[in-house]
């Protein structure tokens, strides 16, 4: 069954791009593992996903241990993404765990990432997390805050502003989404002319397993998917916040 559900997510990758006719190599699919076994996240970088996706520090610190410190691990040269809501307090946890880190909404948090960076001697990419849809139950800066953040972001020697991300109001229909991945591509356009950095270098990071597809015509390249890739069945829970 996991065969199937990631080859029909690859398809649905395959088909999405032809529609608007972009490379399929072009998208990152990061698998996100919230709730899942560590058995089941051997299985997919079996299967070659390079890119995996936690909501929270704690539960990326146990799976990571048995994942990657152990003798017998057989994951290696995999990005650790962390898409969940992260507090300021678990900065110098997350640093160490992930590569990078999808939800930077505030300066603070931003510069805390810097301080526990410059510490470890580390790089990190961050994307700054766009509340687009203006839900109060959504984190994110608003869309007026972002050029202030991203000003913070890129003075900040040891993290990199890699590129902007948001999460879509949750719906059974995709198309309804449209409308907010549309906002964030149009704010990164801003971004580019404003701060003259190249479309390369800032992505976007958005769309989930129900509306990825409408997310990569409006021009996502981060996708982050759970559940039609681990299914439900053995804990591969995808929440509203990745």
């Amino acid at each position: 069954m996991f065969d199937e559900r990631l080859a029909h997510v690859r398809e649905r990758i395959t088909q999405a791009c032809q529609r608007c006719g972009r490379d399929p190599s072009s998208i990152t699919l990061v698998a996100v593992t919230k709730g899942v076994t560590v058995p089941a996240i051997r299985e997919a970088a079996a299967h070659g996903l390079m890119d995996f996706g936690e909501n929270r520090v704690q539960e990326a610190r146990r799976k990571y241990q048995e994942l990657v410190h152990s003798p017998q691990s057989t994951v290696h040269g995999v990005r650790w993404h962390l898409v969940g809501h992260l507090q300021r307090n678990k900065a110098k946890d997350a640093v160490v765990l992930f590569d990078a880190i999808h939800s930077v909404d505030t300066a603070a948090l931003a510069q805390a990432l810097e301080q526990h960076a410059a510490a470890a001697g580390k790089s990190l990419d961050i994307f700054m997390q766009v509340n687009v849809s203006g839900e109060a139950t959504k984190f994110g800066c608003r869309p007026d805050e972002a050029a202030a953040l991203a000003q913070v972001v890129r003075g900040l020697p040891h993290v990199r502003l890699a590129g902007l991300m948001t999460i879509a109001p949750f719906t059974e229909e995709a198309e309804r989404s449209r409308q907010y991945f549309r906002q964030l591509r149009e704010l990164r356009d801003r971004f580019h002319s404003a701060f003259h950095i190249s479309h390369s270098a800032l992505k976007l990071s958005m769309g989930m397993s129900q509306d990825f597809e409408v997310a990569i015509e409006e021009g996502a390249d981060n996708i982050r998917v759970g559940t039609a890739i681990f299914g439900t069945g053995d804990g591969g829970h995808e929440t509203k916040d990745g």
